[in-house]
């Protein structure tokens, strides 16, 4: 594991140290677990383990890998208290002994493989969100934690960006990106309907933008892309205008604001979790990044490819005020500073041979 991932694990812990003590010899499931975001959660048990925890946790990853690999992106994170399983959240779960909290993170995240597998993306984020809010309710969970999204809220109306959780959404039932958003929202009602009538003690996130190291350089994602661009000597490509905006929020982060929704007291609350900095537009984003390798970076707008959705939002900014006061939670890190800490582990990660040999696709927004 890299000094940059090593150094934001830590940091991790340390916000968490004095909250994070409930998890101590609980089991957890995750779903999604070899994922980006998976693969910090992971890193962070491993590190709680070692360091913090007299009684380990015991996790059990489950993961079909339809987009991804068993190999860890962060590096090899072992554990003897980790299980690894291969399979399908939408096919009846069977899980022996206790289940203290399940984290449902599976889902297919990228605009251009959930065209690319409309039905799986779907399933998964309903017939998988049921299966394993069934399984929270055999097992007497202490706490189900669901990945939603900030495309729920679909493209907001002006006056309502930031976006506070209260808002219902403009997003089309029917449109190119129906499949995700809307599965996400269906999964969102599974969720509170077995809150309302099972009393499973749900919770759910709604990331906005996280990066960081662990983002493979394929990865069709907009600062994965610049960098690989950026490093393989070729212009920055920018769909449209470039002036959507994004609010980025880095990995520490995002990571410290899910545990704490995670361990947190209430159940059947929904929180926002991202940077309360700003929105960034593209043709900014890619300045900035400019700026932080002290190099000249040309620019390429180009129409959007076939295979990516069109109807993108055109503004995703959180509203973070109810994290804030309800989990005490406070982003520390300013895009900057989060940009050379995903710079550095890059460098590190993939040699300039490997940087040039990335697809030449395009960047996305999201």
């Amino acid at each position: 594991m890299s000094t940059i991932v090593t150094e934001d694990v830590e940091t991790i812990v340390a916000t968490l140290r004095k909250e994070i003590g409930v998890l101590e010899g609980k089991t957890l499931l995750i779903s999604g677990g070899s994922g980006f975001l998976g693969s910090h959660f992971l890193a962070v048990l491993a590190r709680l383990n070692k360091t913090v925890f007299t009684k380990p946790c015991k996790v059990i990853t489950l993961d079909n890998y339809v987009t991804g690999t068993r190999k860890n992106p962060l590096g090899d994170i072992t554990d003897e208290n980790f299980t690894f399983l291969k399979g399908d959240i939408c096919a009846p779960l069977q899980v022996e002994g206790p289940v203290d909290y399940i984290i449902h993170m599976a889902g297919i995240a990228s605009p251009v493989y959930y065209i690319k597998y409309p039905l799986e993306t779907i399933h998964t984020a309903t017939i998988g969100t049921e299966n394993l809010l069934k399984l929270a309710r055999e097992k007497k969970s202490k706490k189900f934690l669901f990945f939603s999204s900030s495309e729920i809220y679909g493209d907001p109306a002006p006056e309502s960006v930031p976006t506070p959780e209260t808002y219902k959404g403009n997003v089309s039932s029917i449109g190119p990106r129906a499949c995700y958003d809307e599965s996400k929202r269906l999964g969102e009602t599974l969720c509170m309907v077995y809150h309302s009538l099972y009393k499973v003690p749900v919770v759910i996130v709604r990331p906005f933008n996280v990066y960081g190291p662990g983002m493979k350089q394929e990865d069709r994602r907009v600062i994965p892309q610049f960098l690989s661009c950026a490093f393989a000597g070729r212009p920055l490509p920018i769909h449209g205008s470039g002036l959507q905006t994004r609010s980025y929020c880095y990995i520490t982060d995002a990571l410290v604001g899910f545990f704490k929704t995670l361990v947190g007291k209430t159940g059947g609350e929904v929180y926002n979790i991202g940077s309360h900095e700003g929105e960034t537009s593209l043709v900014n984003l890619a300045n900035t990044i400019a700026d932080v390798l002290d190099r000249k970076l040309k620019i390429a707008k180009i129409p959007y490819p076939a295979e990516y959705p069109s109807d993108e939002p055109n503004r995703r900014c959180p509203d973070i005020t109810k994290a804030r006061k309800e989990l005490r939670y406070e982003p520390e890190v300013d895009l900057e500073t989060g940009l050379r800490r995903m710079i550095a582990w890059f460098k590190d990660t993939y040699s300039p041979g490997a940087v040039k040999s990335v697809s030449k696709a395009s960047a996305k927004t999201k």
